[in-house]
């Protein structure tokens, strides 16, 4: 089988560099691809006027997934391939959320075989949802935060998990700028993730995307 991830930021990508190992053993291929942010989905829910180049995902997911269906149909029957599309449900209505991504996938000339999983709240839930992974990774976390979470609650999940582990929490971070946000998550995704245990996380979106990849296996 061949797995094709789509993920919509680069602290997404370094998270998934390090856990499809965990979860796929070596006769599975898989390529992740990441975009610049999430973006909207097209008004008519079939195409986009941004130039590619803007690289931000829903933006241009009518076009992605058409695109993906005629390159998985070079795999054929044999070894077969999938799409498994990666957001952040951030403050969306999950169910009108997954009916809007599930009307661009109708509307699509070509259909490949695609599962869409949402991070609910944010990717840093799936963090979240593994304290043991952030207290070896951070061992002077504050640990009252980690206490107090309820696994993929809509409570600013990047944020809580800043006021955790970074020095001076979510505000200092936040004053060193958009950049600094962005580099600090992929640090958190390259110290975190390789002390997650993928079989023992409380976060139901991580335990949904990890059980849709299995059903594969």
């Amino acid at each position: 089988m061949h797995f094709d991830f789509l993920i919509e930021d680069v602290s997404g990508e370094r998270t998934l560099e390090i856990l499809i190992p965990k979860i796929l053993n070596d006769s599975h291929t898989y390529t992740i691809h990441s975009y610049k942010g999430i973006g909207h989905l097209p008004k008519n829910l079939k195409s986009s006027t941004l130039d590619p180049s803007t690289r931000v995902l829903l933006n241009h997911l009518p076009k992605l997934i058409n695109g993906f269906g005629k390159r998985h149909q070079g795999y054929g029957e044999t070894y077969p391939a999938v799409l498994i599309i990666i957001v952040d449900l951030d403050s969306k209505e999950k169910t009108t959320f997954l009916d809007e991504l599930n009307q661009v996938l109708e509307n699509c000339s070509s259909h490949p075989k695609v599962n869409f999983c949402l991070a609910i709240e944010e990717g840093e839930a799936w963090f979240l949802g593994d304290s043991s992974a952030i207290k070896k990774a951070y061992p002077s976390v504050k640990r009252q935060f980690l206490t107090n979470y309820v696994p993929d609650s809509i409570c600013g999940t990047w944020e809580l998990l800043s006021n955790a582990i970074y020095k001076g929490g979510v505000d200092a971070l936040k004053r060193k700028g958009h950049h600094a946000v962005g580099k600090e998550k992929s640090n958190w995704a390259i110290n975190i993730t390789p002390h997650m245990d993928v079989e023992n996380n409380l976060s139901p979106s991580f335990c949904y995307f990890r059980d849709t990849i299995k059903n594969y296996l």
